[in-house]
């Protein structure tokens, strides 16, 4: 069971966040924390070269494996609240550590992150649960998965079991391609992530993302997002951990979140109570809308990235409030997040070869910027000996835009794309397709 302290270290006080994350994610719910004028200070631990151009941000360079130096560090600076962004260090049992010695914080103890650190765990909890999801088989064996595979009609979804960077599902079109992706994760692709591969039935509808803010028994909505997984135009390509993504995104309707809300987001609290985990966090559902209704294809214990990014700019200077609440398991249930009437949309840019191999260390190159309704989130981007922003990751930037429709919102996101350039820069030219009315030239040059 999750430890939760009831004797935190500064229950009353909001001055003085720490975020933990060094990508977009991070920098995005710094920037809706920093709204908050009770908010004197934000240190992002490690952060990234963007950290810093953020209001009331910090940086903080510090091993986070030495427990007790970070220990220190958070005493030191008087940390109200730890706000932990990444699923290694939630699956690590931070979060644990970090309440056992008096600390508000916001993510799932380990007992919790593995809704999303072990698919096969996730997937035999849902099937307890009675929460719609898609049959699927644990296997140990490529001959195991041989057998499964040829036994069934159609090509299986295969999943590497544990945390592979959003990288370790696999959409196959054949069965030979199945049993080709089932070789690959036993070899070690994903390292020990994949010493269990989960294949899964092939559902078809579109997927959408929704976030509950939970407290350990209550929560809150945030706005429903859709994000872009595929590297490519027209959803083709290798799986990436998200190219883009929009918000909220008009599949999901009042009638149908209501239903959501009945059919899986309460029962996995329930059922994660039944199990005595003390879940203080950010459930994120990856669902699917298929005509026998909306299943579950995922859960993630994190905000998604880039979601995150496209539905930060929509929060109201509450937010860190409600995050407090949920990590003191303080939620009275009627809490609401003010939302403007506004849409956001999101477009990443990569460095050339990703999700396989890429080369960083380029120069960033960022000309006229319209910033009004637009924000720009670094997530792989470091500072080189002459302090100039390089490319240091897979996914560098994050370009997020707001509007009256999808349409002026990707106007405006791809007007600035023409703006950032570095060698190799990569993106999507159709991200938001579903709910652009007009042919885009900017997205279509």
């Amino acid at each position: 069971m999750s430890t939760n302290s009831n004797n935190s270290k500064s229950s009353n006080n909001l001055e003085n966040i720490l975020i933990i994350g060094n990508g977009g994610r991070e920098n995005a719910l710094a920037w809706a924390i920093q709204k908050n004028q009770l908010i004197k200070k934000i240190y992002i631990l490690p952060g990234n070269a963007g950290s810093k151009k953020i209001n009331k941000s910090e940086r903080i360079n510090l091993d986070l494996q030495n427990i007790e130096e970070l220990i220190k560090k958070i005493n030191y600076l008087n940390i109200d609240l730890v706000v932990i962004g990444p699923e290694t260090p939630l699956a690590d049992g931070l979060g644990d550590i970090l309440r056992k010695n008096n600390f508000d914080v916001f993510g799932p103890g380990s007992d919790g992150a593995k809704l999303e650190s072990s698919k096969s765990w996730a997937k035999e909890f849902m099937k307890a649960a009675k929460i719609p999801t898609a049959n699927f088989w644990k296997v140990k064996s490529i001959e195991e998965a041989k057998e499964i595979i040829f036994k069934h009609k159609n090509p299986l979804v295969v999943k590497a079991d544990g945390l592979a960077s959003g990288k370790g599902v696999f959409i196959p079109e054949s069965k030979e391609a199945c049993i080709r992706a089932t070789e690959e994760i036993f070899k070690g692709k994903f390292g020990n992530a994949g010493e269990i591969v989960v294949l899964e039935e092939k559902i078809e509808g579109p997927e959408v993302s929704v976030f509950a803010l939970c407290d350990g028994k209550k929560y809150v909505l945030l706005p429903t997002a859709q994000d872009h997984k595929r590297l490519n135009e027209n959803d083709k390509g290798p799986n990436t951990g998200g190219m883009g993504a929009y918000s909220p995104t008009p599949l999901i309707t009042k009638t149908n979140l209501e239903t959501i809300k009945k059919e899986i987001i309460e029962p996995t609290i329930d059922a994660l109570l039944r199990q005595n985990i003390d879940y203080r966090g950010v459930l994120y559902f990856g669902l699917m809308i298929t005509e026998s209704g909306t299943k579950v294809i995922e859960y993630n214990c994190r905000f998604g990235d880039p979601e995150c990014q496209t539905i930060m700019p929509l929060m109201d200077k509450d937010f860190v409030t409600i995050l407090q609440k949920c990590a003191l398991g303080k939620l009275i249930g009627n809490e609401t997040i003010e939302i403007p009437n506004k849409l956001s949309g999101c477009v990443i840019a990569t460095s050339k070869g990703y999700p396989s191999n890429y080369k960083i260390g380029f120069p960033i190159n960022i000309g006229n910027i319209d910033t009004e309704d637009c924000q720009i989130f670094d997530s792989g981007t470091s500072l080189n000996s002459n302090n100039q922003t390089i490319t240091n990751g897979g996914r560098v930037l994050s370009i997020v835009c707001q509007g009256i429709d999808f349409d002026n919102v990707f106007e405006k996101v791809y007007k600035n794309l023409k703006e950032i350039s570095f060698e190799g820069i990569y993106y999507r030219k159709d991200i938001g397709h579903q709910v652009r009315i007009k042919t885009q030239k900017e997205g279509n040059n």
